[in-house]
């Protein structure tokens, strides 16, 4: 398996080179919403693509490879659940639900997607994931039965994050859910950063570019805009211009 991927948000970050994901719930992913969508992302183009979501009910092979013919950017898998792997993608966040005490979300969806990972020679990504209070509660907490790290607990938040890497994730995730109606706290991704070596991504309840600057400003090397992109596909180009 490759690190080329992993190579580049590992230099950017180190560089203080902030980046930008779109995350693509294929669910909501309409054929009238992509051809919207697409032109803009020609135009206004993020550095990655993440796929998934929490509950997917349809194959999404097709749209990676209309992701990857159209923008030819990295196409990253996000998956919820084991159901949604496809070594069709450029890489794989194997995310760890770190925040929670669910083994399901821990190691078992692993387990029972370990032999395909390993044999499609995807690049994998070990991700420590972990949910933050976003102010409502979230797809993924429902989904995954956990709770999520109250929003000024930083303590907690840094034990958790700091378990992960020492684990040898070679990311932490923080997210605040789908739909959040709020993002993770400033102080929260200071806090964090502040003693990581890794990778910090931060998702969930962004959609300004204030909000964009502010996790930025606090030390998110990657964010990633999902919902607001759903209702409003114009906003990346605000979102990206202020990444120049």
């Amino acid at each position: 398996m490759n690190a080329e991927i992993y190579t580049s948000l590992v230099e950017k970050a180190k560089a203080g080179q902030k980046m930008l994901a779109v995350l693509i719930d294929p669910d909501k992913c309409s054929d009238a919403h992509l051809q919207i969508l697409l032109p803009l992302l020609r135009k206004y183009t993020p550095d990655f693509i993440f796929i998934g979501g929490s509950q997917l009910k349809i194959s999404f092979s097709a749209l990676i490879q209309t992701f990857k013919n159209e923008l030819h950017i990295p196409v990253v898998l996000f998956p919820g659940d084991v159901s949604q792997f496809s070594p069709d993608a450029d890489a794989l966040l194997l995310l760890s639900l770190i925040s929670g005490r669910n083994p399901e979300y821990l190691i078992s969806q692993h387990v029972n997607a370990a032999i395909s990972i390993s044999n499609s020679g995807l690049e994998v990504i070990p991700t420590g994931y972990m949910l933050v209070d976003g102010g409502t509660k979230s797809a993924v907490e429902y989904i995954s039965n956990t709770q999520p790290i109250p929003r000024d607990k930083n303590d907690i938040a840094l034990a958790t994050a700091l378990a992960g890497q020492l684990l040898g994730m070679k990311a932490i995730y923080l997210e605040a859910g789908s739909g959040a109606k709020l993002p993770v706290p400033t102080d929260m991704i200071r806090h964090l950063k502040s003693h990581l070596s890794v990778p910090l991504i931060v998702g969930g309840g962004i959609k300004t570019e204030t909000q964009l600057q502010a996790a930025f400003q606090a030390g998110a090397d990657l964010v990633v805009i999902g919902n607001i992109l759903e209702t409003e596909p114009e906003m990346i180009a605000r979102f990206v211009n202020h990444l120049i």
